[in-house]
């Protein structure tokens, strides 16, 4: 019986070698502000990448929905306990997260932000569009649509979110260059397809002429464009949306979306884990990383270069 000990004993010997080596690689949590949006696939997409790449472990935690910041805040306290080595955040809200953050810290724990960042110089890095360029493009593309005249509505995503706010912000700004626009209404889509649906038919009852409508988020864009088809004004109110999502890819194709405003989540995942680890290594990352922003329309939507932005499962 000596040799079943052995082998009991080896095989046990072998697990935990596998245990510590597993213990050993970096644990960083990632923590977006959604699950369910095809943006935040891709940005998983990227994290993992860059997990396989850089031989750590991803921890991906997130609240279902952007409204939940209480849920956010418990589930990073939670993995700031369990003393993850780092954390890369969308933040649910500018300043609701800057307590956990500064409780990261304090616990020698470094944060990255991606997409949505705080109001708030903590984080080592923010890694994200430059979303108030973005809606400025928007803004451009609207005014080239409806030929810089008549009224639109903008459909932000929800109040108090670092990326809502700098879409709304920057769409704003930029109608100040075109004095034959009237900016009639603005509501947020609560990124829900069904809240979007029902404020853009509060716009149309309000404004039958309504020439055209700047949504922000890919939630915002389904809805809006539902309601426009259920009026029958597809393609006649002119509609400029914020991602690409399949579904928004096929509206644009359909001629219901006008223009896309097309960020590279795919990017925002890998390189907050690249600086994550980076900064894990006592190393230093830049404070501020743009990720790029397109705006795609059905003339470039089957380019090479479009094409890879939108399916970025290979990208690095």
């Amino acid at each position: 019986m000596r040799w079943l000990r052995w082998i009991v004993l080896g095989t046990s010997l072998m697990l935990l070698a596998c245990q510590a080596e597993k213990k050993g690689r970096p644990q960083v949590l990632v923590s977006p502000k959604g699950l369910t949006q095809n943006f935040w696939l891709k940005v998983k997409a990227g994290a993992d990448a860059a997990a396989r790449d850089l031989q750590v472990d991803v921890i991906w935690k997130g609240p279902q929905s952007e409204l939940e910041i209480a849920a956010q805040i418990a589930m990073v306290e939670d993995y700031i306990n369990k003393k993850v080595d780092a954390i890369v955040l969308a933040a649910c809200d500018t300043r609701g997260l800057i307590p956990s953050i500064e409780k990261a810290l304090a616990a020698g724990i470094p944060v990255v932000t991606i997409d949505s960042g705080v109001e708030s110089d903590l984080p080592a890095s923010f890694i994200a569009t430059d979303n108030v360029l973005g809606a400025s493009m928007a803004a451009d593309k609207l005014a080239e649509l409806v030929g810089a005249v008549g009224k639109v509505a903008c459909v932000p995503i929800v109040p108090g979110a670092a990326t809502s706010i700098m879409r709304e912000q920057g769409f704003k700004d930029a109608l100040v260059k075109y004095p034959g626009l009237q900016l009639v209404a603005v509501q947020y889509s609560q990124s829900e397809v069904a809240t979007a649906m029902a404020v853009t038919e509060n716009f149309l009852t309000a404004n039958p002429d309504l020439a055209g409508i700047f949504a922000a988020s890919e939630a915002g864009t389904i809805g809006c464009a539902q309601a426009l088809i259920s009026r029958g004004l597809a393609g006649k109110v002119k509609l400029v949306g914020f991602d690409a999502s399949p579904d928004q890819v096929k509206l644009l194709k359909a001629g219901v979306v006008h223009a896309l405003i097309v960020q590279n989540p795919f990017q925002m995942g890998y390189q907050g884990v690249q600086a994550a680890v980076t900064l894990i290594k006592g190393g230093q990352v830049d404070k501020r990383i743009d990720t790029g922003v397109t705006i795609v329309t059905v003339e470039n939507v089957d380019t090479p270069e479009v094409q890879k932005l939108l399916n970025p499962v290979e990208q690095k």
